[in-house]
């Protein structure tokens, strides 16, 4: 018995020492520091958590990209997961200066973005970099088609990013309820599927700046809806009525 424990058995009430003898002692290993792993969500060790996510939720929805595409800073998920379906690509980028975009725009705004134009737009990790996250919404369901997607993840436990944090600002971090609260009044519902990816394992070694390959596959992929790492949600314009599908037009 340690002196701890001796101590205990004789200084606590009979109640507190059969809770104490109940509670399962842990160890807090490399969890007892106060400094990060890493401070690049990993990125200097393997690859993000949150892409490892990220990245399954866009192969398994991968044939809603398609058509005419818009992505955000570079068109690296349009080709990877949209490939031969994809007529036209647009890059958007929120100042100028980057050579891939095609477009320079303000989703808070409006200023710069399209009017119906877009069978797909993939929105990875945006959101939380805009402060009127509600007017972006807005915009990313005007610059659709009727019966086009934008495909979306945000964050939710996850460590500021301070590359973003630093040049965009980061705003906000997102639950479940949070997403379709944002979401169902500008599409609709029935136009709307939120998923949680994340667990608590998994959300302890994202936010210590552990890598994805730091971490089993069963560990990754189980889903703890109370711990979650990443949200991602698919919302659709609707068709219009009686209107023929859009298809995968690129004009």
């Amino acid at each position: 018995m340690s002196l701890r424990d001796g101590l205990a058995r004789r200084l606590l009430p009979l109640a507190l020492r059969r809770w104490w003898r109940r509670t399962a002692r842990v160890d807090m290993g490399d969890l007892r520091r106060m400094e990060p792993v890493s401070r690049l969500m990993g990125l200097d060790r393997g690859g993000a958590i949150c892409r490892w996510y990220i990245e399954r939720f866009l192969d398994a929805r991968q044939t809603l990209i398609r058509g005419r595409v818009l992505e955000v800073a570079d068109r690296e998920y349009t080709t990877r997961f949209g490939g031969a379906r994809v007529t036209a690509s647009d890059v958007l980028h929120a100042v100028a200066g980057n050579a891939a975009a095609t477009i320079v725009g303000d989703l808070a705004t409006g200023e710069g973005i399209p009017v119906d134009r877009y069978d797909a737009v993939i929105l990875t990790q945006v959101l939380q970099c805009i402060f009127d996250v509600s007017a972006a919404v807005r915009h990313v369901h005007a610059s659709l088609r009727p019966g086009g997607s934008a495909l979306i993840t945000v964050p939710a436990i996850a460590a500021v990013s301070r590359y973003d944090a630093e040049r965009w600002g980061e705003y906000w971090h997102f639950t479940e309820q949070s997403v379709r609260r944002l979401l169902e009044p500008v599409f609709g519902a029935d136009q709307v599927t939120v998923t949680a990816y994340g667990n608590h394992v998994a959300a302890h070694a994202y936010l210590a700046g552990m890598s994805a390959e730091e971490l089993s596959a069963d560990e990754l992929a189980a889903r703890d809806a109370d711990y979650p790492v990443l949200i991602t949600a698919v919302a659709t314009r609707a068709a219009s009525p009686g209107a023929p599908s859009t298809g995968a037009s690129a004009s």
